[in-house]
C-alpha cells in the first residue's frame, strides 16, 4: 500500500495556482488561518492574489474562498431586531457616495440598514475615506456599539472591525496596492464575506460597468454580477444586482470632503440628476427587498418623495451625531471648504462635452490626494475635483470645465495633465447615456 503524504506549504499553493490548478478547501483554508497567525509574509500573499487574477477561480473555489474569509472571523447576529435588514454595496466607481444618502433615506422606512463599508481601492474611492473627512465621525465601533446603533437609529456605517472577516481586511489592504482589485473571484469573496458578517438578510449590488469601475469589461461586470447573486443566495440571502453606468464621474464631485457635501446638498434640496437616479433605483431595490413596495420602481418613488422633503438630512445628521461626528461641520457645508491650491481646467475649443473618462478623473483624484499609492498613505479629505460641465453638455473655449484642489501645489500638474486627456469635446451632441443598464435577480 502506498501512502501520499500531503504536506501544506504556501509556496507550493501559491505555484498550484500559478499552474493553473484548483485549490482545495484545504490548501485555501490553510493558506488564510497561516496568514492570520503570521505564518506567511505580505510578499507571499501578494504573489498569491496575483496567481489568482490571472488563472482566477471556478464558483467552487470562489464559494470555499468566501466561506473561509466570512468564518475567520465573528459572524453578528441581528436577530433581535425586528424588522427587515437590507444592505447595499457598490463594486466601486468614481463619485460613487449613494451609500451616505441611501442609508439614512431607507431606514426612515422603518428598514434597518447595517452598513460594514470600505476604503478606496486604486482609482475608486472608499465610504469610510469620505466618512472619516466628517471630523469626529467614528467608523471603528465594537460589535455591541454597532448594534446599539443600528437599533437607536436604523441604520449604522462602519469599517470592518479586527473580529469580523479579519483574512478579507488584511486582503482588501494588498490588493488596493498590488493591481489585483480587479479579480471576480477576489471580488466576490471580499464583498460577501463583509456583506454576510454584518447581520444583513437581503443585499443589493451596485455593480459598475465602464471604464471609472473596478472591472472595465462590461463583460466581466455582468458576470461579476450574477455571480455576486447566485453566491448570496446559496447562504440563504435575497439579492439584486442593479448594472450602472460608470463611464463618466458619477454626480458632480469627486473626493472625500467634496462628496459628502454633494450629498448633503442634495438632501437639502439641490438636483443632481444622475446621482439621484441611480441613488434612488437603488434605496428602491433595498425597498422592494424589505417587503415595503412591490416593486423597484415602487420603491423609486417612495425613496424620491423622502429624499425631496427634508428628512433624509435630518436623519442623516443623527447618524453623524450617534456616530462622533461634528454636525456643526456638516451644517457649514455651504461655506465650501477646499484645499490650499486649486487650477481650472477650460476647453480648448468650442462645442459638447462628448467623454469624461471616469478612469482618468479617478486618476487624478488619487494624485491629487484624494486616494492611496500606497497602503499608509495618508487621504487629503479637501482635495478632489468639481465637475462644471457633464457629458452631453454646450461649452464655450475658456470655459470652465472642472475645479482641481490640492494641499500641495505640485500635485495639480499631473492632475491636470490626467483631466485634460479625459475630456473629450465634439462639434455635435451626440452623446446618449442609460444610468440604469439592467437588473439581475
Amino acid at each position: 500500500m502506498i501512502f501520499i503524504i500531503c504536506i501544506m506549504n504556501a509556496v507550493e499553493i501559491i505555484k498550484k495556482k500559478r499552474n493553473g490548478g484548483k485549490l482545495s478547501k484545504e490548501e485555501l483554508s490553510f493558506f488564510i488561518q497561516s496568514y492570520l497567525e503570521r505564518k506567511i509574509t505580505d510578499y507571499q500573499v501578494s504573489a498569491f492574489l496575483m496567481t489568482v487574477y490571472f488563472r482566477g477561480m471556478d464558483d467552487e473555489e470562489t464559494l470555499n474562498l468566501t466561506k473561509l474569509m466570512l468564518n475567520s472571523g465573528e459572524i453578528v447576529d441581528l436577530s433581535a431586531l425586528k424588522g427587515a435588514k437590507v444592505d447595499k454595496h457598490s463594486t466601486g466607481g468614481v463619485g460613487d457616495k449613494t451609500s451616505l444618502i441611501l442609508s439614512p433615506q431607507v431606514a426612515l422606512f422603518g428598514v434597518y440598514v447595517p452598513m460594514i463599508s470600505g476604503r478606496g481601492l486604486g482609482h475608486t474611492g472608499g465610504t469610510l475615506d469620505k466618512l472619516e473627512s466628517i471630523p469626529g465621525f467614528n467608523i471603528n465601533k465594537s460589535i455591541a456599539e454597532y448594534k446599539d446603533t443600528l437599533a437607536k437609529i436604523g441604520c449604522v456605517m462602519i469599517g470592518q472591525t479586527s473580529t469580523l472577516a479579519p483574512a478579507d481586511k488584511r486582503f482588501y489592504a494588498l490588493r488596493d496596492v498590488t493591481a489585483t482589485v480587479d479579480s471576480i473571484p477576489l471580488i466576490t469573496s471580499s464583498i460577501l464575506s463583509k456583506k454576510l458578517a454584518e447581520g444583513a438578510e437581503a443585499l443589493v449590488f451596485d455593480v459598475k460597468m465602464g471604464s471609472g469601475a473596478n472591472l472595465q469589461n462590461e463583460d466581466e461586470s455582468r458576470e461579476l454580477a450574477k455571480k455576486l447573486v447566485s453566491v448570496s443566495k446559496k447562504f440563504g440571502k435575497k439579492a439584486v444586482a442593479i448594472l450602472t453606468d460608470m463611464h463618466e464621474p458619477l454626480g458632480n464631485n469627486i473626493g472625500n470632503w467634496l462628496e459628502v457635501e454633494e450629498c448633503i446638498e442634495v438632501m437639502n434640496g439641490a438636483l443632481v440628476n444622475d446621482l439621484m437616479k441611480v441613488n434612488n433605483v437603488l434605496a428602491g431595490a433595498m425597498l422592494m427587498l424589505a417587503g415595503k413596495a412591490g416593486s423597484i420602481d415602487e420603491g423609486e418613488k417612495m425613496a424620491d418623495d423622502v429624499l425631496r422633503d427634508g428628512a433624509v438630512y435630518k436623519k442623516f445628521l443623527e447618524m453623524v451625531e450617534v456616530h462622533g461626528g461634528s454636525t456643526d461641520y456638516i451644517k457649514d457645508y455651504k461655506n465650501l471648504k477646499r484645499a490650499k491650491n486649486s487650477f481650472t481646467v477650460k476647453a480648448n475649443e468650442d462645442g459638447f462635452v462628448s467623454g469624461m473618462d471616469a478612469y482618468g478623473f479617478g486618476l487624478a483624484s488619487v494624485e491629487l490626494g484624494g486616494g492611496r499609492k500606497k497602503a499608509e498613505d495618508k487621504i487629503e479629505f479637501l482635495s478632489g475635483i468639481v465637475l462644471k460641465k457633464k457629458c452631453g453638455d454646450k461649452v464655450a473655449k475658456d470655459e470652465v470645465v472642472c475645479e482641481l484642489f490640492a494641499e500641495d501645489a505640485s500635485k495639480l500638474e499631473i492632475a491636470k495633465e490626467l483631466v485634460n486627456g479625459a475630456i473629450k469635446i465634439g462639434n455635435e451632441n451626440t452623446f446618449k447615456k442609460t444610468l440604469i443598464i439592467d437588473i439581475i435577480d
